[in-house]
């Protein structure tokens, strides 16, 4: 490594980091005094939304959906309902791993983090936040009463649309792995394809293949 190189590393890194420490400075002077509020710009999807100042601001212990995967419009519509163009009150604001501020959401007395998950709109992703089983329950029973994305629109144990096109897909949440599975495998009757996540059906092998999928070990 030259020494020109060594010289100029803190000035490189300084440059990445610079629009990061703008904005979390941004956000900060906005939740200084949090009873008073801070303007809703716009929503980016079911669990990302815009503060006044342009910062992009994840609600805390939601994963809604991709706007291309089942679900998404819906989690961003919910989302927009809440807090478009309201002042909304944070708490418990952090900054993620990737750098980007996370929070509790209130508009006047609802979390709306509880609400998202409420709606079944939302997967409940574990925190350490003070409310976390308050929106864990909530979550529970969405999942329970079959709302949102754990309805039949978005999982799924039998194609609705196309009954011949019966091949599912699965994706391993942990570690993205992406397996198939045709009538006959051991697991078919028990793979159930959630579309909230990207998993999809299949007409025939050869476009489940395409799509990145490896057959099961478990399929004759």
């Amino acid at each position: 490594m030259s020494k020109f190189f060594v010289r100029l590393f803190p000035l490189f890194l300084l440059i990445l980091l610079f629009p990061s420490l703008i904005f979390n400075a941004i956000l900060y002077q906005k939740l200084k005094k949090p009873e008073q509020g801070i303007k809703v710009l716009g929503v980016i999807d079911g669990d990302t939304l815009v503060l006044d100042g342009k910062v992009r601001l994840r609600l805390r212990s939601v994963d809604a959906p991709e706007l291309d995967f089942c679900g998404g419009p819906e989690a961003k519509q919910e989302l927009s309902l809440l807090v478009a163009d309201r002042n909304v009150v944070i708490k418990e604001q952090i900054i993620d791993q990737m750098d980007r501020p996370m929070g509790l959401v209130y508009v006047d007395d609802k979390l709306v983090n509880k609400e998202i998950l409420a709606s079944g709109w939302g997967r409940f992703h574990s925190d350490t936040t003070d409310e976390r089983e308050n929106l864990k329950s909530a979550y529970n029973k969405a999942k329970e009463e079959k709302l949102g994305i754990w309805g039949p629109k978005c999982r799924q144990t039998e194609n609705p649309d196309n009954p011949k096109c019966n091949i599912k897909g699965n994706i391993d949440p942990q570690g993205g792995r992406k397996v198939y599975y045709i009538p006959g495998c051991v697991q078919y009757k028990t793979a159930v394809v959630e579309k909230d996540r990207g998993e999809q059906w299949f007409c025939d092998e050869k476009e489940a293949k395409i799509a990145g999928y490896i057959k099961s070990q478990r399929c004759p």
